[in-house]
C-alpha cells in the first residue's frame, strides 16, 4: 500500500493533515487524492518498463477532471469509455489523436462526436465499423480506428475477465481477418489493434504469459492488415493490493518481459507501431483515500459499531459488493489518530438502511468515538463513479486533489 505522509499524529494528503483538510472541504465524507503520489506512481512504472513502451491512462478508473488534467501531463495518451470522459480528455493538452475511445454500445451521437473530434475509436463489432464509416462519410472526416480483439484465450487470476470465450467486448479473433478485408474497402484509417484480456491481476507470471500471447495474436493478425500497423494496445490489468493477504505486483519482471517482446517480436515486424499499455487502477488507486466521520458509537450484544456518515453509496467496492466473492476488509484507519496503537475490535458501518453497508468487519482500530475521522485506503480508483450514489438520496461527497 502506498505510504501517505503523517503530520502531528494525523494522516496527511498533499501535506494537509486530515482534520484541517476536512475543514477545508467543508463536510464529510469526501475523497482526497495526492498529486505527489500520482506522479511518483507513474515514475515508478516508467522506470520498470522499456523506454519505447507508451503509457495510456484509462480515465474510467478516476474521471475527476483535475485528476485527468494532472495525469495528462504524465502519460502519453488517454483512454475513454463515454462521451463525457471524451470531453474531459479533450479539455487536457493531450492531442485528440492520442485519445482512444473503447467500449461496447457506443451510440450514433457518441460516434459522431468521436469522429468529429479526431479521436481513435476502438471498434467493438462489425456493425460499429459500418456505423463509423457512415458517420465519417456524412461529416467529411476520415475516422481513425483500431480493431479491438476478443482473444482466443482467457487470463486466470484477473478480477474481471474481459477476453476469451463469448464477450460483449471486441471482435472475436477468428473473425478479425474477414473484418480487415471489409475495412480495406472503406475510407477508415485503420491504425492497428487493441486487446484487453482482464483486470486487477497481482501475479506477474500470469500477466507476462498474457502479454506474450497477446503479442503473438496481434502479430498474426497484423499480417492480415492492408496497411502498416501503427498502433498496438496490449491492454493492462495490473492490480493493486487491497487486503493484508495481497502482495504488490512485481513490475521488474513484467518490464523485462515486455522489453524482450518489443525487441525480439514487435520491432522487427512492426517498426512503425506505437506500442501502448493501458492502465487505470494501477496508476491512481493507491493515491486516494475516502474520509468519513464517526456519527455514532453503539454496542449491540457484544459487538461495537462505529456508524459513519459515508458508506457503500460512495465506496461500493470496500463494502464487498463490487465483484468480491468472499468479502475482505480494505485497509482502514482512524485518520486523526494515525499513530495510536490498535485497541479494540469494531465494526464500521455506513449510514444506509441496509446490512450491506459494511466498511470494516471486526477490524482492530485505536479507540474511536463520535467526531473522529475514519479513512479507507485504496480509494483512488473505482470509488465515487463506480458506486450507487443515488441510493437513499444522501448528498454526493466532495473530491479534492492536493
Amino acid at each position: 500500500m502506498t505510504e501517505f505522509e503523517t503530520i502531528d499524529g494525523q494522516l496527511a494528503v498533499g501535506g494537509v493533515p486530515v482534520e484541517r483538510l476536512a475543514e477545508r472541504v467543508g463536510s464529510t465524507p469526501f475523497f482526497a487524492y495526492d498529486r505527489a503520489l500520482l506522479t511518483a506512481r507513474v515514475g515508478l512504472l516508467r522506470a520498470a518498463m522499456p523506454a519505447d513502451l507508451q503509457l495510456s491512462y484509462a480515465i474510467k478508473a478516476n474521471p475527476m477532471p483535475a485528476v485527468v488534467q494532472h495525469m495528462s501531463g504524465l502519460v502519453d495518451s488517454l483512454d475513454v469509455a463515454s462521451a463525457l470522459e471524451m470531453r474531459t480528455a479533450l479539455d487536457t493538452p493531450t492531442p485528440p489523436a492520442r485519445v482512444s475511445f473503447a467500449g461496447p454500445g457506443k451510440t450514433d451521437t457518441e460516434l459522431r462526436q468521436a469522429v468529429a473530434a479526431g479521436v481513435t475509436i476502438e471498434l467493438e463489432s462489425e456493425n460499429e465499423a459500418v456505423r463509423i464509416a457512415r458517420t465519417g462519410a456524412a461529416l467529411g472526416v476520415r475516422p481513425r480506428v483500431a480493431v479491438r480483439v476478443n482473444p482466443d484465450f482467457s487470463v486466470k487470476g484477473s478480477g474481471m475477465r474481459m477476453g476469451g470465450g463469448p464477450q460483449q467486448f471486441g471482435v472475436d479473433a477468428e473473425k478479425v481477418p474477414a473484418l480487415l478485408k471489409t475495412l480495406a474497402g472503406t475510407d477508415l484509417d485503420v491504425l492497428g489493434f487493441h486487446c484487453f484480456a482482464g483486470s486487477q491481476n497481482l501475479r506477474a507470471e500470469i500477466i507476462q504469459e498474457a502479454q506474450q500471447r497477446t503479442v503473438e495474436l496481434l502479430l498474426r493478425l497484423a499480417s492480415e492488415a492492408h496497411a502498416p500497423v501503427r498502433y498496438l494496445n496490449l491492454g493492462g490489468g495490473f492490480g493493486i493490493p487491497y487486503t493484508s493477504k495481497d502482495r504488490p505486483l512485481n513490475l521488474t519482471a513484467i518490464g523485462e518481459n515486455l522489453a524482450g517482446l518489443l525487441r525480439d517480436e514487435v520491432r522487427p515486424r512492426l517498426p512503425e507501431a506505437r506500442v501502448v499499455i493501458e492502465l487505470g487502477r494501477f496508476l491512481v488507486g493507491e493515491a486516494g483515500v475516502y474520509v468519513t466521520r464517526v456519527i455514532d458509537r453503539k454496542e449491540s450484544r457484544g459487538r461495537t459499531y462505529l456508524v459513519v456518515d459515508g458508506g457503500l453509496h460512495h465506496q461500493l467496492a470496500a463494502s464487498g459488493n463490487f465483484g468480491q466473492v468472499i468479502r475482505r476488509n480494505y485497509p482502514i484507519a482512524v485518520a486523526n489518530r494515525i499513530d495510536a496503537e490498535p485497541a479494540e475490535p469494531v465494526t464500521v458501518v455506513g449510514c444506509l438502511c441496509t446490512p450491506l453497508d459494511l466498511l470494516g468487519d471486526e477490524v482492530t482500530l485505536p479507540g474511536a468515538d463520535v467526531g473522529d475521522l475514519v479513512v479507507l485506503y485504496q480509494a483512488g480508483a473505482y470509488g465515487l463513479t463506480a458506486s450507487p450514489t443515488a441510493f437513499l438520496s444522501h448528498p454526493a461527497p466532495a473530491e479534492v486533489l492536493l
